[in-house]
Parts: structure tokens; C-alpha cells; sequence
């Protein structure tokens, strides 16, 4: 066989082989995006099931005794930085089993998030910042001096950013605590802590929102939201 005639398979088989990778590559991309794109339909699907039956509970008439305190679903959780009409339902867990659903989860381990009617605690959150809802997707929105809101069946728990932690390691477990390390904290109080994986469509890191409570507002008959929640 002649060199050119050598040349000029190798120079096919190379440009096969190119072709092959540009194809394997964009089914790859494809396939990512679908995927990102249909776990958010189920979670949308799933967390919508579980806040009607939420709010459901809500407007059923208290049993004797007063409603007990459900250590599932919690409330909802409204942050006005990251668009109108933003409602998180809020579970307990940082499982797959439950941030996959589309919710936002409270921490259990290492430290056990304290709830909002608590009166002292860190009201600690996680949820995913891509597929499964992405519910935190725009969570480097939030900073210091926004609003959030913590919505119960019988109260509106106000909470103002006081600071943000851009990034940290997965491993930083004292950002959780209930005297956040890192945060702009330094003693016992009513926090409140959302954390999110960061860059967007990686978990290399953690991205890290601290807030204060600020008041807490009973809920009237016709669940009046707070001012934060209508300008």
C-alpha cells in the first residue's frame, strides 16, 4: 500500500473518529438537558401535591386542643429577591428522598435546624440550585437588607439578610450551627440559614445565606401576606 494511500485512511479514520465525539457529545449535552428539564416537571408535580394537601390542612377546622405541630411539612417559604409568586414548600430532611420532590429541607444532621416558632434557634434550609425544582437556583440574588418570609398555618415569620457566604466547602458544617460560624452572629438568637450548592450545575461548593429575624405577624382569615410580600 502507498503512503498516500495510508495517508489518506488514517486522514478518514481521524475525521470518523471526530465526528463520533462531536455526535457523543451532543447526545451527552441533550441528555443533560433533558434530564434537568424533567426532573423539574416531576418535582413541580410532586411539591404541588404536597402543598395542597398542606394548605388543605390549613383550612380544615383545628381539632380540639389546637393543631399539632407536624415535623413533615412545615410551611412555605417566600423570598421576594428571587421573583413574584416565589412559594418553597418546606419538609423536614436533606435527603435525596425529599429535596428531589422540589422542596426546601431542614437540616437534621450534624445539626438539627430549630423551627420559627422556637423561641431561640437557627432555622437552617437546604434545596437544589439545578433540577428537582432548582428552588434555590437564584439564591446569589439574595442580599443583605432583603426580605424573607417563613409562612406557617398560623403565623408570618419576617426575616432580613444579614449576610452571605459566597462559597464554602460541602465539609463547612459550622455554617449550620445554631450560632452560625462565619455569619455576622456572635450569640444565641432566631436565624435563619439557606444554603445551596454553588457554582450553578456543579456541587464543588456551598453557597451560604444568613438572615435575623426581625417580627412575627399573626395570620388573619384571609392569610394577609406581610408588606415584604406585596411590593
Amino acid at each position: 500500500m502507498s503512503p498516500v494511500s495510508v495517508g489518506r485512511r488514517i486522514r478518514a479514520a481521524v475525521g470518523a473518529a471526530g465526528e463520533l465525539m462531536i455526535t457523543l457529545g451532543a447526545v451527552i449535552a441533550l441528555f443533560a438537558v433533558y434530564s434537568v428539564w424533567w426532573t423539574d416537571l416531576v418535582a413541580d408535580r410532586q411539591t404541588a401535591q404536597q402543598a395542597a394537601r398542606l394548605r388543605a390542612g390549613w383550612s380544615a377546622p383545628p381539632p380540639a386542643g389546637g393543631r399539632a405541630r407536624s415535623a413533615g411539612a412545615v410551611g412555605f417559604l417566600h423570598v421576594p429577591a428571587l421573583g413574584r409568586g416565589n412559594e418553597v414548600l418546606i419538609r423536614a430532611g436533606t435527603g435525596a428522598d425529599v429535596l428531589d420532590t422540589g422542596v426546601a429541607g431542614l437540616y437534621e444532621a450534624p445539626y438539627r435546624s430549630a423551627m420559627p416558632w422556637d423561641p431561640v434557634g437557627n432555622v437552617t434550609l437546604a434545596a437544589h440550585r439545578d433540577g428537582h425544582g432548582a428552588r434555590f437556583h437564584d439564591l446569589d440574588r439574595l442580599g443583605p437588607g432583603d426580605p424573607v418570609v417563613i409562612e406557617t398555618d398560623d403565623h408570618w415569620y419576617v426575616y432580613r439578610v444579614d449576610g452571605v457566604l459566597p462559597q464554602t466547602s460541602p465539609d463547612d458544617t459550622g455554617v449550620i450551627a445554631p450560632v452560625p460560624e462565619r455569619s455576622p452572629y456572635t450569640r444565641p438568637g432566631r436565624y435563619l440559614t439557606l444554603t445551596t450548592c454553588t457554582p450553578v450545575y456543579t456541587s464543588l461548593y456551598r453557597l451560604v445565606v444568613w438572615g435575623s429575624l426581625q417580627r412575627v405577624e399573626p395570620v388573619d382569615a384571609r392569610r394577609t401576606p406581610p408588606p415584604e410580600l406585596t411590593a
